[in-house]
């Protein structure tokens, strides 16, 4: 049997799942309960140290900047704990950002995760974030997997509200299909959660942590399979409802009332599809639930699989789509062209055309007729060249008169907002450690996938006392009249405060209290404009962030109080 630990443990991930505490089961046969009993462990700040426990070996003394196999730069430590820590970090031979577990080959778990992280490196399938590298050297172990920063947590997504049905359809289509191919291998996840399913930009499904997670942590099961499916179950009810199937809250959603039980999706929340409703019972059942309609519990990812191939395919939402202006239509009286269609069997009306003209006053009358429709149209004519030639006579007289005068009303309008240009950009510390001084640069690279971001702190939204405030100082490249500053935000949320300042340079000489405040504004949005309230040059400009909102977990970093800048432009 794998080595269980009977201690709690965190199950932070190292790419930003919710940092949770699980109670590791008493007995092999209820790995279930590991998914239900979670607990929010408040000491999970980047490179924050974790409960000790006694027994267990020390977490290496490693720092960013250190390197594995002189390959492996660590960045950021995103969970330190139980003797393990993991590490965003670059691969310097590859050009490519990765993630790193690393824990001393004397760790009691260390032959397990290695032999985990070699298991699952071999399965090859692409729905899994891959393992890149598994090595052990230097009296360390550290298993090296992908890093998708174009992918975004379930966690993320139902923070706004539940997924359409379609959506969830696709999410629990894959993500079941993908578990059934690892368990034909006899590889089980025993960790998945919203913090562990991610959807691509393009829309795909991917899963991390396969096998390695609970070697991490030292799970096991009896019963894998039963433990994976009903993840599955809870994976969807929360997609469909943005609620725990259990009566803890967890991973950013509110469980279900206490006393009510495990009741089904399409009770909780109206305009839930029903045979995906059914679906979730059907893997949740397997702790006691009743399946809908008394259908046939699914035990294992494959049978889940089978059950969703079942279902009647879900096709995604219409696009909203505006009709184009109706315009006249031309009937013509000959034929049958423009005439609407009619149902079969039904008699169309017959247009009858009006009695021509047979006598010789009537033939008097068309060409009198005609005569005056001709010079109608030469009349028309000659008036549209006089005018247009006027028109021509106008744009090429270049004496000025009173309405091209400069003095003249049209000169009052307001100029048009101008763009400044930044020429450069620094982090501005206060006091304490940087935030992500690399990155400044993000922030006014015309690319909103990239950004600089702030620490996670545990309390907000107001950054003190941990910190004064974070923020970056940009340069204009001379003294210029700001107006307005527009910044784009990767975070909602309530809520995020941020000040504009005039200071002297990059390494501002004051504090902040010394420097000639521009203007301030506080959003619950994911974008921000200040307006300066009074006018002020300058050539520094210090962007000044003082509250930032509770953000779930993501690919970055767990769940707090935090915010990114993406996008940075100043007007004036």
């Amino acid at each position: 049997m794998a080595e269980r630990s009977t201690a709690a443990v965190d199950v932070a991930d190292n790419s930003g799942d919710e940092p949770l505490t699980a109670k590791a089961d008493q007995s092999t046969s209820d790995g279930v309960a590991q998914m239900r009993n979670r607990e929010t462990d408040g000491d999970e700040s980047p490179g924050g140290g974790g409960t000790e426990h006694p027994g267990k070996a020390s977490p290496p003394e490693l720092h960013s900047g250190h390197k594995l196999a002189r390959r492996y730069r660590l960045e950021e430590c995103l969970t330190r704990l139980d003797g393990f820590s993991s590490w965003r970090a670059v691969d310097e031979k590859l050009r490519r950002a990765v993630g790193v577990h690393v824990l001393p080959s004397d760790h009691p778990r260390a032959r397990s995760v290695l032999a985990a992280a070699r298991s699952s490196a071999l399965l090859g399938d692409p729905r899994f974030v891959q393992v890149l590298d598994a090595v052990e050297e230097n009296d360390l172990v550290y298993v090296v997997h992908e890093w998708l920063p174009d992918a975004t947590e379930l966690t993320t997504l139902l923070a706004s509200g539940p997924l359409e049905a379609h959506d969830a359809y696709q999410m629990v289509t894959h993500v079941s299909q993908a578990m059934a191919a690892a368990h034909r291998e006899g590889l089980s996840h025993l960790r998945l959660n919203p913090g562990t399913v991610l959807r691509t930009s393009s829309g795909q499904w991917r899963i991390r942590g396969l096998a390695v997670n609970a070697a991490l942590r030292g799970i096991s099961s009896d019963t894998p399979q039963r433990t994976d499916t009903e993840a599955l179950g809870a994976l969807l009810y929360a997609a469909l409802t943005q609620r725990w199937p259990y009566d803890e809250d967890a991973f950013g959603l509110s469980g279900l009332p206490k006393g009510v039980g495990l009741i089904a999706p399409d009770q909780v929340r109206a305009g839930v599809h029903r045979g995906l409703s059914e679906l979730s019972m059907r893997a949740l059942a397997n702790n006691g639930a009743t399946a809908s309609r008394h259908e046939t519990p699914c035990t294992t990812p494959e049978e889940l699989a089978k059950a969703v191939g079942e279902m009647p395919r879900i096709r995604p939402p219409e696009p909203a789509f505006t009709a184009p202006p109706e315009y006249q239509r031309t009937t013509y009286q000959q034929g049958t062209y423009g005439r609407p269609s009619g149902h079969p069997g039904m008699t169309q009306p017959v247009a009858t055309p009006p009695a021509p003209l047979q006598s010789r006053t009537g033939k008097a009358l068309k060409w009198v007729v005609s005569a005056l429709l001709i010079a109608a149209l030469g009349l028309g004519s000659w008036q549209l060249a006089e005018a247009l030639m006027d028109q021509g006579d106008k744009s090429n007289n270049t004496h000025p008169t009173q309405t091209s005068d400069g003095n003249d009303k049209n000169s009052g309008k307001p100029k048009p907002a101008t763009q400044i240009k930044i020429q450069g950009a620094q982090e501005y510390v206060a006091s304490g450690d940087p935030q992500a001084p690399g990155d400044v640069a993000k922030t006014y690279d015309g690319d909103r996938s990239t950004f600089w971001r702030t620490k996670r702190y545990n309390e907000g939204p107001k950054l003190a006392p941990y910190k004064p405030g974070v923020g970056i100082v940009y340069d204009l490249g001379s003294a210029k009249e700001v107006s307005t500053a527009s910044i784009g935000l990767r975070y909602g949320g309530d809520h995020t405060t941020v000040h504009l300042y005039a200071t002297d340079s990059l390494s501002p000489s004051t504090g902040v209290d010394g420097m000639t405040e521009i203007g301030t504004a506080t959003t619950s949005g994911t974008s921000l404009t200040v307006k300066a309230a009074k006018s002020v040059k300058t050539q520094y400009v210090l962007l000044w962030i003082t509250d930032v909102p509770n953000a779930p977990s993501d690919g970055y970093s767990g769940a707090g109080y935090k915010q990114a800048i993406t996008d940075v432009m100043f007007t004036s």
